[in-house]
């Protein structure tokens, strides 16, 4: 009777990962890895773009209320255009304190700017302010960069119940009385008549360019009592 033979074993095979499988699994982590890194860049930059967009905003704002004060501030002097748009800068002379301001907002090399002078007392200083205003060359002290990225901007004065181009010609008021009164004229001449100036509008409405579109603002100006 022939003896019982166990069946034979083959040696069993090593345990682990070929090369192949190790490169597919590293080629498969560093795509996922590749994707994640993608998906939290994109969340940073859409948290910076949401944060700029906000804080631009608020910016924004801000100037704003800075103009709607300055135009309710208008204040005629009779000493020189209390309200004047040339194409680029607008100039204003405004209530400040017990005195008088000059203000200029302009647009200039995509920068929305704004210039204030001292409060003065005196007509010659408020000329020379004046005169001043019309050389800003954008470093003077007082001047704060508002906004970039204003591309131009048009303005336009409410008279007559309709909106008219500010740099068109307005309608014509009264000259200011002066604080003391001229001297009389002599025997048999006329008195001399005061040269025509152009009347404060009821509001003004800026249209300001920027990259996202046009911004349109209309502001009424303040009483002049």
């Amino acid at each position: 009777m022939a003896a019982h033979r166990p069946p034979s074993r083959r040696p069993s095979r090593p345990q682990g990962m070929t090369l192949v499988e190790v490169l597919v699994a590293l080629a498969i982590m560093a795509v996922l890895a590749a994707l994640g890194w993608r998906g939290v860049d994109g969340m940073v930059r859409t948290k910076e773009i949401s944060q700029a967009a906000a804080e631009r905003t608020l910016r924004l704002a801000t100037v704003m209320s800075q103009w709607e004060q300055d135009l309710q501030s208008v204040f005629d002097t009779g000493t020189v255009p209390p309200l004047a748009f040339d194409g680029s800068t607008l100039r204003l002379t405004r209530r400040a304190g017990a005195g008088v301001q000059m203000v200029a907002w302009a647009v200039n090399d995509g920068v929305w700017r704004r210039w204030a002078s001292p409060a003065v007392t005196r007509q010659g200083d408020l000329q020379e302010a004046w005169l001043r205003s019309q050389q800003l060359i954008g470093t003077e002290e007082g001047q704060v960069r508002l906004l970039e990225g204003a591309t131009g901007w048009q303005m336009y004065f409410f008279q007559g119940n309709s909106w008219s181009n500010a740099q068109s010609s307005g309608n014509l008021a009264s000259p200011a009385a002066p604080s003391t009164p001229p001297p009389a004229p002599p025997s048999g001449a006329s008195a001399p008549q005061a040269a025509p100036r152009a009347a404060l509008p009821g509001g003004v409405r800026m249209v300001l360019d920027l990259p996202g579109g046009a911004l349109t603002r209309d502001v009424a100006l303040g009483p002049q009592s």
